[in-house]
């Protein structure tokens, strides 16, 4: 029975080892996330917002509102 022993369990640095395992996997799908919504969201963002300053005309848009009679006080 002694040859067919069970192998002991690892008992020391196991907590360390499962630990640097979870920070290094969390830190790379953090970086990933951040990733994905730079080039998802935050820099489609910024190019509609840029797009739109480029074409606004804002007496365009008065004019507009004004035909429409949002305004109370203006003719």
């Amino acid at each position: 029975m002694a040859s067919s022993a069970l192998a002991k369990p690892q008992v020391h640095g196991l907590w360390a080892k499962h630990l640097q395992f979870h920070i290094i996997g969390v830190f790379v799908v953090s970086v990933g996330v951040a990733a994905l919504y730079k080039f998802a969201v935050a820099e489609p963002r910024k190019k509609t917002y840029t797009d739109f300053c480029r074409n606004y005309d804002s007496m365009k848009d008065f004019e507009e509102m004004r035909k429409a009679s949002i305004f109370q006080r203006t003719k």
